[in-house]
């Protein structure tokens, strides 16, 4: 028989909350937020970029539910000035009824300690890939020693500083700030300054344009590469219009429509500026001759840069009490603003001490800079080193250069050591926008970052930001230090928000520190040495080729070790670790087998680290069955069982390429106890049990979706697997954990009566429905993504869209089956009766042949409630109803 997850097994091991139940629904609703919120909600993570980082309010609820297990060793204090004890803890026994109450119908008991200032004594955490620190500051924060690992040397260095800042001297690191910025600011911003249109004084600069030109290939003239000539969208009293530049005069004027011919007001040029010079090549004005981009650089030896448009802010007009659109706009490049570029430009190639603080490494060869040199491919068409950048400095101009190199020379020379390095985490960090790869969001008013798109993806017309900063103006050196400096004020005093009757509430500061007891190592995890060491491990693993961490983040890497090279041993190479990179690329000659072999390893030495009643809490991001398979068999084949999954809110912006889905799950693993051998006919048997008993709890006692419940299901399988792992016998064979995974599968799907329609409903009724959907909530059913693609029910030819009645494709799919006489669905008739009805065409000639069951008419009621079509209810009620 199956043993009921919270049970004590027969070792004695007792079963933590998180095996029990995780209150998905509360982080959810946290998690939403904090996407979009994150310097609010968690100040400390908005410090320096890392990639593919999961909430900090997914990490506090993993911490809280798997190292919370022993009432006697849990305190409870009231966040604020006295953290005084809560009434939690004024009887143990109250936490006691907290951690025995959780289970899988309601896992909320313990919820209530999530706002509260909890410390576990005696708990000793392992994150072997830290990444950018999240599991190792929120498990700080409840008092655990916390050890964490990562190869990556960049990654190490923001984490050693966010686990730091709790410890940090603020006056200390402020005054440094103050002693840098009394040496270069005034000398960089003299640099971004331009004449303002409204009077005879000198405006700051916010953003400089700029757009590459090339010649033509037929008659030499300079060819710009404008997309379009959107600078940006009108704000304040010129909301609704644009700010586009007119190819003619060179005017930055403003228009009603973008995308419609205009005329320019300064020299009545007519022009469409949504129409520009590049559609799949670049094209001459004059004489016609299109031309690949690519092709052109290549052949020309790079590409040429051009100022075009100036955005300013102008404080002389903010004090003057002007209007706001006059104090911050937009404006056609002049003379003098070509001249500060020279010289500015001038000064940088004079500076010989200056360019000491500069990287000049080469960019290496990789998946990420040129696909083309490589076999395999991760998509995306990756090819920065065809694009003309040979060294890293080459993604900067000569502006930049200067006034980079003048921050970290100045930088350089600050004493304390600590203060030095939050001064060069602002100024990585703000490398991300101040790099002639940030292009500008016209529709936004403001520039983008250089891994927007997750890769090296060079602009056409890139964008300048003013690297010190003025009032106005995104991702300045001023205003990360910002960000730095309230992330180490958040170490000191941590906060928590939370959700109370739909409000969002924030709590008092907590007595504890970010960082106490927290240790940072860089190196390969597989290397680690120790045995039977730690209570739990709570990390992210990577997942296949998700992120390629080492080629992106030498960006970062390069500047950083311009100082940290004589601090730091790992800083030393010319570039972070690729080989010993447990990702699949192929770069490093590096597939799915090299990756499941080395995940492998990686799960076999935290094996080992574990205590024999230790834990094992992971965050993964998952794609299909076979997925599933490979890593129930990595874990149980180095002696884990699984014992529970969780579905939790995934990134809301996708970095992942490629990829089929984009929900995160978390799974929890435990040493795997002595395993018995079964027969697949018992072990079925008790699968069933397992997956029916479970759905049905959770669809009486949850608020959750279908495909939420069916990855919870989905865990309580593998955990009736997990204990027999190597022992499954099927006709005189062993199984394997693929082959059962598949079977599990199967055994869940057939417990289910919900199949391609229901989740075609479904997907009706989800706001912005997307393909990650479409994988979640066909979990547990009948219906597959590909069946459902089968049935033009989808489709991906330019982003998700669902087969409705006014789908061309899904008519066209339904039309053959009709005119083949194939068997229809209820849906299908729904569909193509709406069809015809929408056309004034006729549709009793198939009414008359159809079966109007009683499932078609609550189909088409269905159609209705989930669309707001009533046309629906109307075929309904005039057409069949006479049926």
């Amino acid at each position: 028989m199956s043993q009921e997850i919270g049970e004590s097994g027969e070792d004695g091991r007792e079963t933590l909350p998180i095996e029990k139940g995780f209150p998905i629904e509360r982080v959810n609703e946290i998690a939403e937020k904090e996407e979009r919120a994150k310097r609010h909600y968690r100040p400390i993570y908005t410090m320096h970029k890392w990639w593919a980082r999961r909430h900090g309010c997914v990490f506090r609820a993993i911490c809280l539910y798997t190292l919370l297990d022993d009432d006697e060793k849990v305190t409870v204090h009231e966040p604020g000035i006295n953290g005084s004890l809560s009434d939690f803890s004024d009887d143990s026994n109250n936490i006691q009824d907290l951690l025995e109450s959780v289970d899988l119908a309601n896992p909320e008991s313990l919820w209530k300690l999530y706002s509260k200032d909890v410390s576990v004594d005696g708990k000793k955490i392992l994150d072997p890939f830290m990444g950018g620190g999240t599991s190792l500051v929120e498990a700080s924060r409840f008092g655990a020693k916390s050890v964490g690992y990562d190869l990556n040397p960049v990654a190490w260095f923001v984490s050693k500083k966010e686990v730091e800042a709790g410890q940090s001297d603020l006056d200390e690191i402020e005054s440094a700030f103050e002693q840098v910025k009394d040496d270069v600011s005034e000398d960089i911003l003299r640099f971004y300054q331009t004449s303002c249109p409204n009077g005879n004084h000198k405006a700051d600069v916010m953003y400089y344009m700029w757009v590459k030109e090339l010649d033509c290939v037929s008659c030499e003239s300079t060819v710009p590469l404008y997309k379009d000539y959107r600078v940006g969208k009108g704000r304040y009293e010129n909301q609704g219009s644009y700010n586009v530049l007119c190819p003619e005069c060179e005017s930055v004027v403003l228009v009603d429509d973008w995308q419609q011919e205009s005329s320019c007001s300064e020299c009545s040029h007519y022009f469409t500026p949504s129409e520009g010079n590049i559609d799949r090549g670049y094209i001459c004005e004059d004489c016609g001759q299109k031309y690949g981009v690519l092709d052109g650089i290549q052949e020309q030896g790079g590409f040429d840069q051009r100022l075009y448009a100036v955005e300013y802010y102008c404080p002389t007009c903010d004090s003057n009490g002007r209007s706001k659109s006059e104090v911050k706009g937009y404006k056609a490049v002049e003379e003098e603003d070509i001249q500060l570029y020279e010289e500015a430009a001038e000064e940088w190639s004079s500076s010989d001490e200056l360019k000491e603080y500069v990287p000049n490494e080469e960019i290496p060869p990789g998946i990420k800079t040129d696909s083309t040199l490589f076999e395999g491919s991760i998509g995306g068409g990756h090819n920065v080193l065809r694009h003309g950048f040979k060294q890293w400095k080459d993604m900067f101009n000569d502006r930049q250069l200067l006034a980079l190199s003048k921050i970290l020379r100045s930088i350089d020379g600050i004493e304390n050591q600590n203060a030095a390095e939050y001064l060069l985490l602002a100024f990585s960090d703000a490398l991300r926008t101040n790099t002639v790869m940030t292009p500008y969001q016209s529709s936004a008013n403001k520039s983008n970052h250089i891994f927007k798109s997750n890769s090296f993806d060079p602009p056409q017309q890139p964008v300048e930001g003013n690297v010190w900063g003025t009032k106005y103006g995104m991702g300045t050196f001023e205003s990360i230090w910002e960000m730095v400096i309230n992330g180490i004020k958040y170490a000191h005093e941590p906060t928590e928000r939370y959700i109370e009757e739909d409000d969002t509430i924030e709590s008092p500061p907590f007595r504890q520190k970010i960082g106490d007891e927290a240790s940072t190592y860089c190196g390969d995890m597989r290397e680690l040495n120790g045995e039977n060491e730690f209570d739990a491990v709570i990390t992210d693993p990577p997942y296949y080729d998700n992120v390629i961490y080492s080629e992106l983040s030498d960006f970062f890497y390069v500047w950083q070790r311009v100082l940290l090279e004589d601090e730091y041993e790992v800083f030393e190479p010319e570039k972070t670790p690729r080989a010993e990179s447990i990702v699949a690329n192929p770069a490093a000659k590096k597939g799915a087998n090299e990756f499941e072999d080395e995940i492998r390893q990686a799960f076999n030495a935290i094996s080992k680290s574990l205590k024999q009643d230790g834990v094992l809490t992971f965050t993964y991001h998952h794609s299909d069955v076979e997925s599933w398979g490979e890593l129930l068999s990595a874990l149980c084949d180095v002696g884990f069982e699984v014992t529970a999954t969780y579905p939790i809110s995934a990134d809301t912006h996708k970095f992942f390429e490629g990829e089929a889905v984009s929900f995160d799950i978390i799974i929890v693993a435990r040493p795997a106890t002595e395993r018995n051998p079964i027969s697949w006919n018992s072990l079925r048997r008790n699968i069933y049990r397992t997956a029916r008993k479970t759905r049905q709890r959770l669809e009486e006692n949850r608020d959750l979706s279908r495909g939420d419940i069916g990855v919870v299901e989905m865990g309580r399988c593998f955990h009736e697997y997990s204990k027999h792992h190597g022992k499954v016998e099927r006709a005189g064979e062993t199984m394997t954990a693929k082959e059962v995974v598949d079977e599990i599968y199967g055994v869940i799907q057939h417990g289910s009566d919900i199949g391609e329609i229901d989740v075609f409903l479904d997907l009706l009724e989800t706001p912005n429905a997307s393909y990650d959907d479409l994988n979640k909530l066909s979990r547990g059913t009948n219906a597959t993504p590909e069946r459902m693609e089968d049935m033009r029910l989808y489709q991906m030819d330019d982003g998700f869209k669902l087969g409705t009645w006014d789908d061309e494709k899904r008519i066209v799919y339904i039309q053959s089956r009709v005119n083949s006489d194939e068997e229809l669905t209820d849906l299908d008739k729904a569909q193509f009766l709406r069809y015809r009805w929408e056309h004034g065409k006729s549709v009793s000639e198939y009414l008359s042949k159809w079966e109007i069951t009683d499932d078609l008419r609550e189909l088409c009621e269905g159609l209705a409630d989930a669309t707001g079509d009533d046309t629906y209810r109307n075929i309904l009620e005039s057409r069949l109803s006479d049926y």
